[in-house]
């Protein structure tokens, strides 16, 4: 495992359409993730994301290179983690962490009570979101189905925030 890069790291936030964190987006997602699943977002997807309120895209930059992304909506007092991805040679070396406590950050910031996210079952990062604090909620069977035709059921996780 490599150096943490979280303290070295720029986190830049768009609310709105920008094609040039829209493209680095994209590719950090072909990196990130892996194709028989699916998870990947296509450009026009993520662009007519961003056209909608409430809805930031956040960049890890270093040294002007994007080695990573969260996509996070909020509508009145809950939040949802759409997406977060590392480009593949930058995981597990504390992009992704910095990434998801900016989007908890914000979310204090905004006075959002709860943040929701969803993950495929057998997806590794459900570790990750465990660290964090998020708790499973729900479970939906065989919601998503690989490029192979297995299907894996989608867990529901959560994030208690600014409760006294």
């Amino acid at each position: 495992m490599g150096a943490d890069l979280s303290e070295l790291l720029r986190i830049e936030r768009y609310s709105r359409p920008d094609h040039r964190a829209e493209a680095a987006a994209t590719t950090i997602m072909s990196s990130a993730f892996d194709p028989a699943f699916g998870e990947a977002w296509t450009a026009a997807q993520l662009a007519g994301f961003m056209s909608l309120p409430g809805v930031t895209l956040s960049l890890a930059r270093l040294d002007g290179a994007s080695l990573g992304f969260s996509l996070c909506r909020h509508i009145l007092d809950e939040a949802e983690l759409l997406l977060i991805a590392t480009e593949r040679r930058w995981q597990n070396r504390g992009v992704g962490d910095a990434l998801l406590k900016d989007c908890i950050r914000l979310a204090r910031k905004s006075r959002i009570e709860t943040l929701h996210l969803e993950v495929r079952s057998n997806n590794r990062a459900i570790e990750f979101y465990s660290r964090h604090g998020f708790e499973q909620v729900h479970r939906r069977p065989a919601y998503y189905r690989g490029s192979d035709g297995t299907y894996y059921d989608a867990l529901s996780f959560t994030l208690a925030l600014n409760r006294s």
